[in-house]
């Protein structure tokens, strides 16, 4: 058989030259290509003479259907053509398969003959900017037409300019702006059969067939319904001679991909909404500034923030501002709540407050439901406590301003898989809405996400509080469960005579103050006692160790840096010291809250138990950097602070050449070797390039890029922004960029240079920092309550074993413990970066939003999951 397959390869090769003489111009069969497929496979498997046949079936099939084959002398390449029908032959000489599939799709011509339109409707969010531009620019790399509808469906309904072709400068200088440009409006029109028929009227004439619709659950649901009706209405506008026959026939199915947009984070089936974040920031901001007079003052402040049906911004300000009560409207508070809420008011202020935050939902309602009101709260605290109270109602602040990166970074990415579902849709596929899923987008059944926000709703007007939580996602309900924990359990009576020691290690950084703050309290309400360690491991071997009580850590959410002092200092060189004082302070487990460091520094730890047992204890390593680069998670507390400060700083920066116009700027941001936050800053900042250590570069690079600046600066569009990661490349630095731009540019666009420093390390906390260190401090102590509970032997504590010494952090959307020894193998020492990182899957959309001309993978498909299956939830 051996020699038959030699004598094959032969005969192979001898096919393949004369394929390249013989190819014809007729277009090949699927059906018989297949045939000739299964005919070679069943020979090579049955009988000698077999292969003989098929290849010279083959051979007519090929040069009769232009199909081009190589092959190469060492037997290893796979055979390949240029595909006129989609399919093509891998044929492996090396492992005797042969195998068809399917060729892969060039993005750059998915759009070509097709046309989209996106329209925003209902209310307007931060971010929904974001998402029309990376709709119109990546229809535009597809090759489709895009149209921009003004004022939402009313703009849909009246047609003429309202519907406007978008090209690539058009949405230029939207990417920082709050609300939508394109308009929104409510529509009474639509919501009649008329007006959704001069709507179709309208889209049939420019030959669109692909609707985007940003909004909220209403006006994503009308868009369903416009789809289900599309031919119905194809066929009035033809009786009414408004459209041909013929129109109506190219024009015979109407694609639909939602994305939400709303802030107050109502729609089952994502994460987060475009537009929740940045309101979040908002509310923050009043938060912190209602603090410093609350505290001036000895007042008690309440606070209603937007979230009608929903209390998603109303919870996350709770734990990210460390509130004292928060009212929602998923779960009322139980009866007598206002003699708990006077009580749990006057115990703060006899430890020591000098404020009371309370936060309230727009649409909170006690369990009969009868609304609860910020007037209704303030007479209940002032009569019955005297305490100086205020109100406060946020309003439609909460709607305004700019952006945050993540809002920026979310609507561009929905944008993008917005546009692929569009064009991969067939009559077969429901309209679907594009969702965040932990880091990932993803594409679920519109109907199905509007019906389980319906059931929330029901569920609520039931009195099915309880699967109400759990129908708004686990996120919600994580964030219930730790607000919970932290605000309504008085500390512990009965001591566990365990002692945990928390330390900050590395660089300081904005949200490890909160993570402190949650382990110390969820560690006394398990009745532990805690310890703090000042200055790092350092502080660990000079004993500056300490207890720390519950009200010493009570206003640290909001601030940033580093309360108990942080250095970089690794424990190797300190170890019979480490020991000496674990044993001296009795630290039966040690939670480090850092970078880079706190991981090695785990890992130093965890060696020296072969020489020191009193190391024999279980270790948390909770990542705290700007860099984003510990292995084990996802993103780091910190560096969402650090991105928001980049990218705000971007802004400023740009808008200072709105005069001077012909200016670009070099702007070096942190991260060691990891590029994270250069690459993401460049998404939410619409940059131009942006380098970084994992994607190597060299001059032919920095020369297409000059090119590409030059050729922007002939448009409307003056200005450019280029970032760099501060390491990612030990020649070609910042100055060395700055230089090489600025010889290159004289006469069309000057450069200036910006080293933003540690700036990026200040500030205080975001509210995700806040909220993601407030929960991970938390699961780090219940996790170590259960640890310490399996290590107890023979009177003592005793862990050495890999799954006792762990990362906390996030891994996609859950938040998961993963042993250090597992995570060594995925580490990069020399560079400090994990070797698999989830955020260079987003570079190639960065560079087309920069209309580079690179290639998007979508050899990876989404496919669209159900969320009720998914769920199980009805």
């Amino acid at each position: 058989m051996e020699a038959v397959w030699d004598r094959c390869v032969s005969v192979w090769e001898e096919c393949v030259c004369l394929c390249d003489v013989l190819v014809s111009a007729c277009e090949a069969s699927v059906c018989f290509l297949g045939l000739c497929v299964s005919v070679l496979e069943l020979g090579f498997r049955v009988a000698p003479w077999i292969p003989y046949t098929g290849l010279a079936v083959l051979i007519w099939h090929f040069t009769c259907r232009k199909i081009r084959y190589h092959a190469n002398t060492n037997h290893e390449k796979h055979v390949s053509e240029n595909s006129t029908n989609g399919f093509f032959l891998s044929f492996s000489l090396s492992d005797k398969s042969i195998t068809m599939q399917a060729t892969p799709e060039d993005p750059t011509k998915m759009g070509v003959g097709k046309a989209i339109a996106v329209l925003t409707s209902g209310g307007d969010s931060q971010g929904m900017n974001a998402a029309v531009r990376a709709v119109v620019r990546v229809g535009i790399y597809t090759g489709a037409k895009v149209y921009v509808v003004y004022e939402g469906y009313q703009g849909l309904v009246d047609g003429r300019d309202h519907i406007c072709q978008a090209t690539w400068e058009s949405v230029s200088m939207m990417l920082q702006l709050g609300g939508t440009v394109i308009g929104t409006a409510r529509c009474q029109d639509f919501r009649t059969k008329e007006g959704r028929t001069n709507a179709a009227c309208n889209l049939v004439k420019l030959g669109i067939t692909n609707l985007c619709v940003i909004g909220g659950d209403g006006s994503l649901t009308g868009a369903n319904q416009f789809r289900s009706e599309w031919s119905e209405l194809l066929q009035i506008l033809v009786k009414a001679g408004k459209i041909t026959a013929e129109e109506a026939k190219q024009s015979s199915h109407l694609n639909i991909v939602g994305m939400v947009g709303s802030i107050d984070n109502d729609f089952c089936g994502t994460d987060m909404t475009i537009g929740t974040d940045s309101a979040l920031h908002r509310i923050i901001e009043v938060v912190d500034a209602i603090t410093t007079t609350a505290q001036s003052h000895q007042r008690a402040f309440i606070l209603e923030v937007m979230g009608r049906h929903c209390g998603y911004l109303a919870l996350v300000t709770a734990l990210a501002s460390g509130a004292d009560w928060v009212f929602i409207p998923e779960m009322p508070p139980d009866d007598g709540w206002e003699d708990h809420l006077c009580r749990r008011l006057t115990d703060q202020r006899s430890l020591g407050y000098r404020l009371n935050v309370i936060i309230v939902a727009e649409g909170a309602t006690d369990r009969f439901g009868k609304p609860i009101t910020c007037d209704m709260i303030k007479n209940l605290v002032t009569k019955k406590l005297g305490f100086d109270t205020r109100a406060t109602i946020l309003g439609h602040v909460q709607r305004g301003g700019t952006p945050s990166a993540f809002d920026r970074i979310l609507g561009s990415r929905m944008g993008v898989e917005a546009v692929m579902a569009l064009l991969e849709a067939t009559p077969e596929t429901p309209a679907c809405v594009v969702s965040l899923s932990g880091n990932q987008a993803v594409r679920l059944p519109l109907m199905e996400c509007v019906q389980v926000t319906k059931d929330v709703t029901k569920a609520m007007a039931d009195g099915r509080f309880e699967e109400a939580v759990k129908l708004r996602g686990k996120s919600f309900e994580s964030n219930w469960n730790t607000y919970k924990l932290l605000a309504h359990v008085n500390p512990a009576e009965v001591k566990s005579n365990i002692n945990i020691g928390i330390m900050n290690v590395g660089a300081p950084c904005a949200g490890m103050n909160a993570a402190v703050r949650s382990a110390v309290r969820t560690g006394i309400l398990q009745g532990h006692h805690m310890l703090v360690i000042h200055d790092g491991f350092e502080g660990l071997a000079h004993g500056h160790i300490e207890p720390i009580s519950w009200a010493a850590v009570g206003n640290w959410t909001g601030e940033g840096g580093s309360n108990l002092g942080t250095k970089r200092t690794l424990p190797r060189s300190m170890i019979e010291d480490i020991s000496l004082n674990v044993a001296k302070f009795n630290i039966h487990a040690l939670v480090v809250i850092g970078g880079f460091e706190a991981f090695v520094g785990g890992m130093d730890l965890v060696t020296a138990r072969e020489k020191y047992e009193e190391l024999c204890i279980p270790i948390v390593v909770i990542p705290a950097t700007v860099s984003n680069n510990v292995p084990g998670s996802d993103f780091s507390i910190g560096a969402d602070t650090a991105l928001n400060t980049i990218t705000t700083t971007c802004d400023r920066i740009k808008q200072s050449a709105a005069g001077t116009k012909r200016r670009v700027f070099i702007i070096e941001t942190m991260g060691g070797y990891c590029g994270y936050l250069a690459t993401m800053a460049g998404l939410a900042g619409g940059a131009d390039a942006a380098y970084i250590y994992e994607e190597p570069f060299g001059i032919h690079d920095l020369e297409v890029n000059v090119e590409h600046l030059v050729e922007k600066m002939k448009t409307t569009v003056k200005r450019g922004l280029v970032l760099r990661n501060e390491k990612c490349n030990p020649n070609y630095t910042t100055d060395f960029i700055f230089n090489l731009y600025s010889e290159e540019g004289k006469g069309v666009f000057d450069c200036r240079k910006n080293v933003l420093g540690h700036v990026q390390q200040g500030g205080t906390p975001s509210p995700f920092d806040r909220n993601f260190g407030t929960k991970l401090g938390s699961k780090a102590i219940l996790w170590l309550t259960d640890k310490l509970k399996e290590c107890y032997r023979h009177g003592r504590i005793f862990a050495n074993t890999p799954d006792s010494a762990c990362v906390l952090g996030m891994r996609k959307k859950a938040l998961v413990f993963q042993s250090l020894a597992e995570l060594k193998l995925n580490s990069d020492f020399e560079h400090r970066i994990p070797k698999s990182q989830w955020w260079l899957k987003l570079r190639p959309i960065l560079k087309i939003l920069a209309k580079y001309k690179v290639s998007l993978d979508i050899s990876e498909k989404t496919i669209m999951e159900s969320i009720i299956k998914k769920r199980g939830v009805i």
